[in-house]
């Protein structure tokens, strides 16, 4: 644990054996991200990714009322390239050339949670606004608490969400027309909708319920072999992104290594010995 203590907006915690435990914490801010919070998002998400000691992770936001409120718009208002300060005598290829590195670093923080190799359980309530759905996007299994509200609001302060939603949004969910309702209108959408539309998977009664399902969802994959689990995550998130030809060469490639690991042999001995198997780490 002492590895991930220097964090100030990112609390870390294993409450389980090989599950680590990530919280948005900047509860007082309604968990809204500034740009230290999403350099410290990325960072993490990293050092978990390399982590062996750690098989499964959960994120979800401190306090009651929020996951996250997304972009913290007075932040991003006084600093950095959106605040209209500083810059102004550069001409237009210039100062788009910073605005495209200040995007795209953000871009690449919350996406560096998607390329964590462990399975990310996002588990959400009360306020999950803009940033929120693109984070949630980058999960690999999304849960919520019923008093969950969501919604892609980036229109409603003039710009195109930037972040992952609308390309990432369209592959979670199997209704374009839906998509363009809620990121088009930036309207609120609840937890029920979420769960009726397959962008979460799971609605429980509170957040209590909601981060005890996600914990207890990661201490089940973290039993598994992290082989299995990883390259499963791999595989899945290559072919969605592939042809089916290329995705089956990936999986082809991918096994010939991965099932000279001992985990194969434990884990079908297990089934005639009737026995819990363990694995080593990966």
């Amino acid at each position: 644990m002492a590895a991930y203590a220097p964090y100030e907006f990112m609390r870390v915690t294993f409450p389980a054996s090989h599950v680590a435990h990530v919280e948005i914490n900047r509860a007082s801010k309604l968990n809204a991200f500034s740009r230290p919070m999403w350099l410290e998002f990325g960072r993490v998400f990293r050092q978990l990714g390399g982590d062996a000691d750690v098989r499964a992770v959960v994120l979800s936001g401190a306090g009651d009322r929020a996951f996250t409120a997304g972009l913290d718009v007075t932040a991003a208002s006084t600093e950095g390239p959106l605040s209209g300060t500083g810059g102004e005598d550069l001409d237009p290829a210039r100062r788009a050339k910073a605005l495209r590195g200040h995007i795209e670093e953000f871009q690449e923080c919350i996406s560096d949670m998607e390329r964590c190799e462990k399975p990310v359980i996002c588990a959400m309530h009360g306020v999950a606004l803009g940033l929120a759905v693109d984070i949630a996007c980058c999960a690999d299994i999304r849960l919520a608490a019923s008093n969950t509200v969501l919604a892609v609001k980036e229109v409603n302060i003039g710009l195109a969400a930037d972040v992952g939603t609308l390309a990432r949004l369209p592959k979670i969910v199997g209704s374009t027309s839906w998509v363009k309702d809620v990121c088009l209108s930036a309207r609120d959408f609840s937890a029920r909708e979420a769960l009726q539309v397959g962008f979460v998977s799971q609605v429980f009664e509170d957040k209590a319920r909601t981060v005890q399902a996600a914990l207890d969802m990661a201490s089940r994959l973290a039993e598994k072999s992290p082989v299995a689990v990883q390259g499963t995550k791999e595989l899945l998130n290559h072919a969605r992104d592939n042809g089916t030809a290329a995705a089956l060469r990936y999986t082809a490639v991918w096994n010939s290594v991965a099932l000279q690991a001992g985990d194969l042999r434990s884990a079908l001995t297990s089934v005639f010995s009737k026995k819990k198997p363990t694995f080593e780490k990966l």
